[in-house]
């Protein structure tokens, strides 16, 4: 388990100039109920993919924070509350894991679209197409150490994706 010198020599751009093999990674399905955790103890609501999308991230990759862009999208044929800029494709960091600090037992994706929604979106349609990889999974001995990591991996995310070789992505044929 990296130590405290590892969140404090922290780069805050990461991975190479293009996404590299295994990425990018495609995960699909409809946004269910998580933990209730992500909004309240940690201010970072997420949207969480059911446990049948998570084999592409499975197979691929190894635990810990990601990055790359999604996109939630109501049912054919349903009304939605979403706005227009709800709907687009958004930038967004990914904790796939165990979540040591809540001792998770089963293996989790929970998605924190990096964009301010007014309405939950439980059961509507979200397309992630995971671009890298920003660190492991840490054991935090306490919430504001999480907290603060979570706020850099943000940036770190966002300052990795503005390279023109992340931000095609945000077109990519995978998304409607």
């Amino acid at each position: 388990i990296p130590d405290e010198s590892f969140r404090t020599t922290r780069p805050d751009i990461v991975g190479p100039d293009v996404p590299d093999v295994p990425f990018p990674i495609k995960l699909s399905g409809p946004v269910q109920h998580g933990f209730g955790r992500g909004s309240k103890d940690l201010g970072c609501p997420t949207a969480n993919l059911p446990d049948d999308s998570l084999p592409p991230m499975i197979n691929a990759a190894k635990t810990g924070v990601y990055y790359g862009y999604a996109q939630v999208t109501p049912s054919e044929g349903t009304t939605s509350s979403l706005s227009d800029q709800d709907v687009c494709v958004l930038p967004m960091v990914m904790s796939f894991g165990w979540n040591p600090f809540y001792k998770n037992e089963r293996m989790t994706a929970e998605i924190h679209i990096m964009h301010e929604f007014k309405t939950d979106f439980y059961g509507y349609n979200m397309k992630a197409l995971v671009l890298g990889y920003i660190r492991p999974e840490l054991h935090y001995t306490s919430r504001e150490a999480l907290i603060e990591d979570i706020e850099f991996d943000k940036k770190v995310a966002l300052k990795s994706m503005a390279r023109p070789g992340y931000e095609k992505y945000m077109s990519d044929p995978f998304f409607t």
